[in-house]
């Protein structure tokens, strides 16, 4: 019999985990102080005079190459629990497993064509 009052927990928790961000949000928007001078809108470089413009462009193979990077380091977050139980799960996750490091292989050869892994 499913019954609706075994998760009152969870939902409570859902509810006050969701609502507490919102409210520390609305609140320092309140209490934060509104001026803003031109003091407050310069950069600030380690309390010297900030000289030219602040904003920089950075080139797109940087992005690239930092994308490129936190795919195959998530890639290695999600192998790492299923390598320590191989044994336990058979032969169907391994396969599932397999199709996973060859999609991330299909994106490096793709990074690779499209010289995004090439620094100058």
């Amino acid at each position: 019999m499913f019954l609706l009052y075994e998760y009152d927990i969870f939902w409570a928790f859902l509810i006050i985990s969701s609502l507490i961000p919102i409210l520390v949000f609305f609140i320092s928007g309140f209490l934060a102080p509104s001026s803003k001078g031109p003091e407050k809108l310069s950069s600030y470089e380690s309390g010297i005079e900030p000289i030219g413009d602040a904003w920089l462009q950075f080139r797109i193979r940087y992005y690239m190459f930092a994308l490129v990077f936190v795919v195959f380091d998530v890639e290695t977050v999600f192998l790492y629990p299923w390598a320590m139980s191989f044994d336990v799960l058979g032969v169907s996750v391994f396969v599932e497993a397999l199709i996973f490091v060859l999609i991330l292989i299909v994106g490096l050869v793709y990074a690779w064509r499209k010289r995004a892994l090439e620094w100058s």
